[in-house]
């Protein structure tokens, strides 16, 4: 048999399903096969009857769905029309990412498509891969020797790849794309701006640029946590949405991290240049042509982010000064993981601190491997916390600064949350480029069904959107559980829900842990002891009224301990046992009465 061509195929929301599909392209290429890497809804899926040999990799989003990217892919090979043994033809592969603290999820897009797969006649070279972000050394515990075996299959099944002899590791290989840059640097351009006003409904490649109204502090000056309300007009933007729903936004780098970046690579900021493929690779879109330096490092490289092993592993080719290079092969080996962890991951040591950590390799990086050594920034989702129905063309969130140590000298900041709260419109007009997507959280159309919410902290944000959605279309039986640390630090939006209480739209009930004092109250109350202190109320709402329960918040222990808050309410109140409270909770999950949306 000839040398097949591997096309690799992914499904990634965070940006990992793609740096291992990468990983997997690079290999290939070190093995001089043809190779072609893409996001499975850039591929046109009706080819699939016609290739030979294909990797898929996807990652599990939200409530086991499939991440952004693959979702037209998803609708297309689940089609009943599709007949059995249509890919009688295919060798394939699946490595599947996925996360086992959500247990009944966990792979879940992976083994679907794998049992799909089957149905469609494909013949699979080895079992499905679940790798998992819990372990130790995260989803390359379960990639490495994955990878090990599909390589040996793809041998075994074309002999003539037998004499081939690999690329060595420390040598690059050629750059996806070249800069090719200009002479006239006198034209300025401003890139940020180069966002299309076309009339279509904003999505990630056509977003629209959102005047910000508003940014204002909600949390007390002296409270340790800076949580921000902040007010975009969408007027003419054609965006539409509904309670539960997210706004999707990509960050910029700081600018003091911009100007690091350019010193350490010797790069003028203002230079302008134009990206040529090296390969039939597509430019990415969102950069424009001719762009600036400036621009690729603020708005588009992910310098601030916790490197990758990929990133090791290439920078690792670069190096001439022999310790940085031992240093950097180990980082990127598979015996090397517990150390890299121990230098990267535990302390959130960003990329663009790597590079000044190994100096002599930073310099001698070429700028045409800018794109294969950095990702490009992911957008960041926000449940939107205000209703079109109270604020006509206005979009509102509430975000909480994310800022704390490690053993590294600075803070380490979140990217997206210390970029908007910097925003200032009283310094002049700014612009965010956004879009929006449906969340996972149903609302119930009928006018008298119930619904108790749990959403403290900003987990109570999507609450806020439903309550103003609800109270507009003249739905009163609303309970909200809202908890914080503080009543008079971090209340957040106490006066709306005072206004919804005195019109008798609301059930509020609050915890607030912090303000327990005395010796006789050294436990903190958190929103789910609220829930169990209400548990006549809350069984007479969900078995007599057929209520939907909501939780939105922090992944931790808060959504395990309403949950086991709520199961009490039915062995207490309904007379159930242990099991048989399992069981209703988990039919009311089933038919969309329970739902959740939380985040780690």
């Amino acid at each position: 048999m000839s040398k097949p061509t591997l096309l690799v195929l992914y499904g990634s929301q965070t940006g990992t399903a793609q740096d291992t599909a990468q990983r997997i392209g690079r290999q290939a290429r070190r093995r001089h096969l043809q190779v072609q890497v893409l996001p499975l809804d850039s591929y046109v899926v009706a080819n699939l009857i016609s290739e030979s040999l294909v990797v898929f990799v996807c990652a599990t989003t939200g409530q086991g769905d499939p991440p952004d990217n693959m979702k037209n892919f998803w609708r297309f090979i689940f089609r009943k029309s599709l007949p059995v043994g249509s890919l009688g033809r295919l060798d394939c592969a699946i490595m599947g990412l996925g996360d086992s603290s959500i247990l009944s999820q966990f792979n879940f897009v992976a083994k679907k498509l794998h049992k799909r797969l089957l149905q469609l006649g494909a013949n699979m070279l080895l079992p499905v891969g679940l790798a998992d972000d819990q372990h130790d050394l995260g989803s390359d515990a379960v990639v490495d020797p994955w990878l090990t075996s599909f390589w040996e299959k793809v041998f075994a099944l074309y002999p003539s790849l037998a004499g081939v002899i690999p690329m060595r590791e420390d040598e690059p290989l050629p750059p996806t794309y070249t800069f090719h840059f200009l002479d006239d640097v006198k034209e300025k351009t401003d890139d940020r701006l180069r966002i299309p006003m076309e009339q279509t409904v904003p999505s990630q490649s056509h977003p629209f640029p959102a005047r910000l109204v508003s940014n204002s502090r909600v949390t007390d000056t002296l409270h340790f946590q800076d949580v921000r309300h902040i007010e975009f007009d969408i007027t003419g933007s054609n965006v539409e949405f509904a309670a539960g729903d997210v706004v999707m936004m990509r960050p910029c780098n700081f600018p003091e991290d911009v100007q690091q970046f350019c010193q350490l690579l010797r790069l003028d900021p203002e230079a302008r240049f134009t990206l040529r493929a090296t390969d039939n690779t597509a430019v990415p879109a969102r950069l424009p042509q001719p762009c600036t330096v400036r621009h690729l490092v603020e708005s588009y490289l992910d310098i601030a982010a916790v490197p990758r092993r990929s990133f090791f592993e290439l920078l690792s080719t670069f190096a001439t000064n022999e310790l940085e290079r031992e240093k950097l092969i180990e980082l990127s080996s598979a015996a090397g993981q517990d150390e890299l962890h121990s230098y990267c991951n535990r302390p959130r040591r960003t990329a663009l601190e790597v590079l000044a950590d190994f100096p002599h390799t930073t310099a001698e990086l070429k700028v045409d491997y800018l794109l294969d050594l950095f990702p490009d920034i992911q957008p960041r989702s926000f449940s939107i916390a205000s209703s079109l129905q109270a604020h006509p063309h206005r979009l509102q969130i509430l975000v909480a600064v994310v800022s704390y140590k490690t053993k590294m000298y600075k803070p380490r900041r979140g990217l997206c949350s210390t970029w908007l709260a910097s925003l200032d419109p009283a310094q002049g007009e700014v612009y965010v480029p956004l879009w929006v997507k449906k969340g996972t959280m149903r609302f119930p159309k009928e006018k008298d069904t119930p619904v108790i919410m749990v959403g403290p902290g900003t987990g109570v944000a999507p609450f806020r959107s439903a309550l103003q959605e609800r109270i507009a279309e003249g739905k009163n039986a609303n309970v909200l559980f809202f908890g914080c640390r503080s009543e008079r630090k971090d209340f957040y939006l106490r006066t709306e829900w005072e206004e919804m209480m005195k019109t008798g739209r609301l059930n509020l009930f609050t915890a607030f842990s912090r303000d327990q004092v005395g010796v006789f109250q050294e436990e903190k109350v958190y929103v789910q002891h609220r829930v169990r202190e209400n548990a006549e109320l809350m069984w007479d709402l969900i078995a007599n009224r057929s209520a939907c329960f909501y939780i939105a918040g922090n992944a931790k222990e808060m959504p395990t301990g309403v949950c086991d808050a709520l199961k009490e309410v039915f062995q207490q109140q309904g007379g159930m046992s242990a099991e048989d409270a399992e069981q209703m909770l988990a039919a009311m999950e089933r038919t969309g009465r329970f739902q959740s949306e939380t985040w780690s």
